[in-house]
């Protein structure tokens, strides 16, 4: 899909966007690069958001698209949608720290509701959040995602998914209807 008002391609990902899209979602959640965003997890998790093996677990799995978002040949967003019975899971949500604030954030979840609403015919949108990060989850809050109180526990002593810098960590589920 072309967007054209707003200068954006959105496409599949590809094996060789890999390197691109790492970069990016390190980029937006850690270290200091992210900080010149809002999304940033710096404070609350060190060491890596995904790696190569992750993201390309995503492109080849037959349920899932990793949605890549280009602005002048460069990618700036990506998202993760996964086809799971009657609903999409939404994940691996990045905006270049640069562009956050600008509204892309919310072009990119519109089109990935879009999509699984169009693909593969779901009725809701979940995904899961840190529970800390209330900030964020005010954000998807006013994009109509509901808290629904359920949790998992974060997955402490497994560095793929960051070193935690306090011991509170979990992930809530934040579920959309979609219609």
């Amino acid at each position: 899909m072309d967007t054209a008002a707003t200068g954006l391609t959105f496409r599949d990902a590809t094996d060789a966007d890999v390197d691109a899209l790492v970069a990016l979602i390190e980029s937006a959640y850690r270290g200091d690069s992210s900080r010149v965003g809002w999304t940033t997890e710096a404070d609350i998790l060190e060491g890596q958001r995904t790696d190569p093996e992750g993201v390309r677990q995503v492109i080849k799995s037959p349920a899932s698209r990793l949605l890549t978002v280009e602005q002048d040949g460069r990618i700036v967003a990506c998202c993760q949608l996964e086809h799971r019975d009657s609903h999409a899971y939404f994940g691996m949500f990045a905006v270049s720290p640069t562009l956050q604030g600008a509204g892309l954030g919310k072009i990119v979840i519109a089109e990935a509701e879009r999509l699984a609403r169009a693909v593969w015919d779901v009725t809701e949108m979940h995904m899961t959040v840190i529970s800390v990060r209330e900030d964020l989850i005010a954000w998807y809050e006013r994009r109509g995602y509901r808290r629904t109180g359920k949790t998992t526990p974060f997955p402490y002593g497994d560095e793929r998914f960051g070193i935690p810098q306090r011991d509170d960590l979990q992930f809530e589920l934040l579920v959309k209807p979609l219609v």
